[in-house]
C-alpha cells in the first residue's frame, strides 16, 4: 500500500519516467532506444512508449508533487541469474553483476529531477524499496551504479550499502565518464 507523496506511475506519467530511467542509467537507455527506434522516429519517443508500458504495468512508484511525478523507483527482487553472454557487450558488465546479487531486491532505477534533488525524495524511495523488499521476505538490497556518479553513491552509502564487486563498463560507442559499473549491497535485519 502506498501512502502520499507516492503513487503507482502511470502511463501519462511515460516521458518524465523515460527521463528518470535515462539519468539512473547514465544515457545508455538512449542507445537501445535509438536502435529501436523507426526511420525519423524519435529515440525519446520510444523511450516515453517503453516507459508508460511499465507504468501502466504497475511497475512504477514515483513521488508526486501537484500532481506531477518528481522521483522515481523501479526494482524488483533476483530470484536467479541471467546469462550474459546472449547480451550485447554494452550490458554484460551489468548483468554480470546483477547475477551477484541474488535473493535481492535490486533498485533498478532511481531517480529525481533536478529541481527536486536534495529534498529528501531518493532516502525516502531506498526506504520504500525497503519495505517493498521486507514483505517479500528478502533480506539484502542492491544497486548498481556509476562509479562517476558521486551523489548517487553517496546517498546509498548514508543509507548502508557498500561496495561488493565492480565491472569494467563497455563503451562501443557510448560517450560516458563512467569507467566501472559498482555493485552496492546492503543486508536488512
Amino acid at each position: 500500500m502506498l501512502c502520499q507523496p507516492f503513487r503507482l506511475a502511470t502511463a501519462a506519467d511515460g516521458p518524465v519516467l523515460a527521463r528518470f530511467i535515462m539519468w539512473a542509467g547514465e544515457g545508455l537507455p538512449f542507445l537501445v532506444w535509438r536502435d529501436l527506434a523507426k526511420p525519423g522516429e524519435d529515440p525519446w519517443d520510444v523511450g516515453a512508449r517503453r516507459m508508460a508500458a511499465k507504468a501502466a504495468a504497475g511497475e512504477v512508484v514515483v513521488g508526486d508533487v501537484d500532481g506531477a511525478a518528481v522521483a522515481g523507483l523501479m526494482g524488483y527482487p533476483i530470484t536467479r541469474a541471467e546469462p550474459v553472454d546472449d547480451l550485447p557487450p554494452r550490458f554484460r558488465p551489468l548483468q554480470a553483476l546483477e547475477n551477484r546479487a541474488l535473493g535481492s531486491w535490486y533498485v533498478h532505477v532511481l531517480a529525481t529531477v533536478p529541481e527536486a534533488r536534495g529534498q529528501g525524495w531518493g532516502g525516502r524511495l531506498l526506504d520504500l524499496a525497503e519495505a517493498m523488499a521486507a514483505r517479500q521476505d528478502l533480506r539484502a538490497m542492491s544497486i548498481i551504479v556509476s562509479d562517476a556518479n558521486h551523489g548517487a553513491r553517496a546517498l546509498y552509502e548514508r543509507h548502508g550499502y557498500c561496495e561488493v564487486a565492480r565491472e569494467r563498463a563497455v563503451k562501443d560507442g557510448w560517450e560516458n565518464p563512467v569507467q566501472d559499473w559498482v555493485l552496492l549491497m546492503k543486508h536488512l535485519t
